[in-house]
């Protein structure tokens, strides 16, 4: 395989927000040695190309990953599941296969039943937007951004280490942990906001449902609150049911949280509703400075 990022051909499988993305900081910053892009729609593959955003675009899987050095998988979590036992066929032995996808167990379960030469790690840059799309690509999505990488016990040394390097090279932080913890860990920070930001859109619908003048009084709170509601409904629906026993215990975990706050609000105890919000505050103030 080849060992140094400026040496490679690099294939994105998936031109949305994060493949495309990627794509762009590949290209403009020279990084490697061709990008070549993989879409099912001919009107993205034509977008890619005559955009600038890769140097070689196509709808054919197969062609796009053949010879590649690097396939980079960014679908979907439940697609690239199914797309790794469509592609294994067509990579070429020592490449390095990786992923996207915002949950780990599953996929790099899929990804132990690679052919024996390719080496996989697993990825998960933590970063993104709630619109989706080719059009919703950018420069720069991934600087600066956590991106978990979850190499398999198959996975070789210098292949964790070019994983590692094309995420320095479009500005993020690579971090590497194990492909359960991940989930665990995502599930309190990114599942769980997800169901509570809908729950909080369905449960201000139905004030609406009796009084529609409350869509025009939210303000800031609940747009901030709310934002991640809108992401895409595909998207997460493959999130939460691979990554289901992880996000209800987030779920009961929250419920508890939020029947503690209830019980206090209904005795009146202000003092320790107080001390409760307080500490909240405090542990909120401490991460954004860190």
């Amino acid at each position: 395989m080849a060992t140094r990022l400026a040496d490679c051909r690099i294939a994105v499988v998936g031109l949305g927000l994060m493949g495309a993305s990627l794509c762009m900081d590949l290209v403009q910053g020279k990084h490697c040695r061709e990008v070549r892009g993989v879409a099912r729609r001919t009107e993205t593959v034509l977008q890619a190309f005559f955009g600038g955003a890769v140097d070689l675009a196509t709808n054919d899987i197969a062609t796009g990953v053949m010879g590649a050095d690097i396939v980079i998988l960014a679908t979907p979590v439940r697609t690239i599941v199914t797309m790794l036992r469509e592609i294994g066929p067509h990579i070429w032995p020592g490449a390095l296969v990786m992923d996207m996808g915002s949950t780990k167990a599953e996929i790099c379960a899929a990804m132990d039943q690679l052919p024996p030469g390719v080496q996989p790690v697993g990825g998960h840059p933590m970063c993104g937007k709630e619109t989706a799309g080719f059009g919703a690509a950018e420069a720069n999505l991934y600087c600066n951004a956590p991106w978990v990488l979850s190499p398999l016990a198959r996975t070789s040394p210098d292949a964790l280490a070019l994983a590692a390097e094309l995420a320095t090279a479009v500005g993020a932080r690579p971090m590497v942990i194990e492909a359960a913890r991940h989930d665990r860990l995502v599930a309190s920070i990114s599942h769980l906001p997800f169901l509570l930001a809908s729950a909080l859109v369905h449960a201000v619908n139905e004030v609406g449902q009796e009084d529609e003048l409350v869509w025009r009084l939210a303000a800031g709170g609940f747009r901030d609150t709310s934002r991640v509601a809108a992401s895409d409904t595909r998207m997460f629906m493959d999130i939460l049911m691979t990554n289901r026993e992880a996000v209800l215990a987030q779920l009961d975990a929250f419920d508890a949280q939020l029947g503690h706050l209830r019980s206090l609000l209904a005795a009146g105890d202000e003092a320790a509703l107080r001390e409760t919000l307080a500490l909240s505050q405090a542990k909120r103030a401490a991460w954004k400075r860190a």
